[in-house]
């Protein structure tokens, strides 16, 4: 059965989460900023259903990554907090997650929008 209260609660510190990450990440604003501007775009532009159902997924993918990332490098700071080469080195791995997310939604950006700019 589900309990509604904990339900409830779990939407609750998840919103407090992401208020946090926003408020002290300033990557995850710049991308939250993006993602509201390439929604004004899709709007603006009429895109189609598919080509909404793309760029929510992207945005979401970069917004997620962003936050993993986050929640990865408070980790090993908390495990390792002086320099490690291999706190270095997850960290490095973790950003990589968000920049290849982020290339691979500027490529789908360039593929939805391009069509819409040069009629």
């Amino acid at each position: 059965m589900i309990r509604f209260r904990r339900l409830l609660k779990s939407f609750q510190y998840a919103v407090k989460g992401f208020k946090k990450s926003f408020k002290e990440e300033q990557n995850l604003r710049i991308q939250t900023v993006i993602g509201f501007l390439t929604i004004l775009l899709g709007i603006y532009f009429n895109i189609t259903r598919m080509e909404w159902a793309m760029l929510v997924f992207i945005i979401g993918l970069v917004i997620i990554m962003e936050l993993a990332n986050s929640a990865v490098e408070r980790i090993s700071d908390i495990l390792k907090p002086r320099i490690d080469k291999y706190v270095k080195e997850i960290k490095d791995i973790a950003a990589a997650t968000v920049m290849a997310s982020s290339v691979t939604a500027i490529i789908i950006g360039i593929i939805i929008f391009y069509p819409y700019f040069f009629k």
